[in-house]
């Protein structure tokens, strides 16, 4: 996992040891934490009652919609059959926790 999002937001591994990876932003004021886990259950999109729920979310701005979703795809992400938004696609990480990515309309 953490692999996936240094490749995929372009940011360094900045500590691994045994069951955790750190993730940095290169300015150093953004760290993703993943730790090693028994029992996961990857969370469902949508939502569902009784289901486990997403534990986290993060939504990224990119420049070029399609491009974005096809590099994250070619690292390993999938597309969610649900997209609720036309400027954003949800996607699921190698772990099955989804994200989303919004089109800089800026």
């Amino acid at each position: 996992m953490a692999r996936f999002y240094a490749e995929l937001l372009d940011w360094p591994i900045a500590r691994k040891e045994p069951g955790t990876v750190v993730v940095a932003a290169p300015q150093g004021a953004i760290y993703l934490v993943f730790q090693q886990t028994t029992g996961y259950q990857p969370p469902a999109w949508p939502p569902v009652d009784g289901d486990q729920r997403p534990m986290m979310h993060l939504d990224l701005q990119v420049g070029d919609l399609d491009d974005a979703v096809s590099e994250a795809v070619a690292m390993g992400a999938s597309l969610a059959s649900v997209q609720p938004q036309e400027n954003v696609r949800v996607l699921f990480d190698p772990a099955g926790h989804p994200f989303c990515l919004c089109r800089d309309d800026a």
